[in-house]
């Protein structure tokens, strides 16, 4: 719970210090093993954690523990450690951040849905994500269209499996029969291109909301629309509609991992 530094030279020195530790124990396979951390370890990765998110520091931990262990390997006489190791020490400090978010009242459920996305080895990065999603939870608009989404995921699974395809494409308004129906396509549109946009800008915030507001409409979507039509183009079409949601969502966060 100390102050860590903010001056950048003294960060700096405090992070190649622990990652220098990390790496150099994990080389020399001096793990912590259920409560035992006799080197300190976990206090370690936690300084790594609050040195990046305070001073809002943006990097990737697997280009910077690469370089450690091959710069550990060297003073090894070139015995380096393998990527799987480095791979262990980004779960081990993930595992730490779940520790440290949980008692900020983010769940590890929302953490694993964010871990699951690409560039999950940048901290800075992953926390803005879920603490925008943990936000987007809480409100009735999220948690519902969590339920909307896992849904139309559960739908299209056993379609898909009882069909022998994928439905990812294709998706037409033309072949709408309903004003649901017209109703989503639109709002999955909209959301579609504001997430795109703030997601390329790391705006988490914006993306999530986008998301929540596709709740309504996938609401109604679901009240008013028989997804196996007898038709067989309508009903591909809906099927590809409920991909469209997962696809959508998906980009935000893994949401198949999300509790409930």
């Amino acid at each position: 719970s100390d102050d860590v530094p903010t001056a950048p030279v003294s960060v700096a020195v405090s992070l190649a210090e622990k990652i220098d530790k990390l790496t150099g124990f994990w080389a020399i396979d001096e793990k912590p093993t259920g409560s035992k951390d006799p080197f300190a370890l976990r206090r370690a990765a936690l300084g790594v954690i609050r040195l990046v998110l305070e001073n809002d520091l943006n990097f990737g931990l697997n280009e910077i523990f690469a370089k450690s262990a091959e710069i550990v390997g060297q003073r090894k006489r070139g015995e380096h450690i393998g990527f799987a190791d480095t791979n262990e020490i980004r779960y081990f400090i993930h595992d730490r951040l779940k520790v440290y978010l949980k008692d900020q009242g983010i769940r590890h459920d929302i953490i694993d849905a964010c871990i699951a996305m690409p560039n999950n080895d940048d901290i800075n990065l992953l926390v803005k994500r879920a603490r925008a999603l943990s936000e987007t939870l809480k409100t009735d608009d999220g948690e519902n269209l969590i339920q909307g989404f896992k849904r139309a995921n559960k739908m299209l699974l056993a379609e898909e499996e009882k069909d022998g395809v994928e439905y990812s494409y294709g998706a037409d308004v033309k072949f709408a029969e309903t004003d649901e129906e017209r109703s989503l396509f639109t709002a999955l549109d909209t959301a579609e291109s504001t997430i795109k946009a703030a997601m390329d800008a790391q705006d988490f915030a914006t993306a999530m909301s986008a998301m929540a507001t596709l709740r309504t409409p996938t609401d109604a979507f679901f009240e008013a629309v028989q997804i196996n039509a007898e038709n067989p183009t309508v009903r591909r079409n809906r099927l590809n509609l409920l991909s469209r949601i997962r696809t959508i969502c998906s980009s935000v966060a893994d949401l198949t991992k999300i509790e409930g």
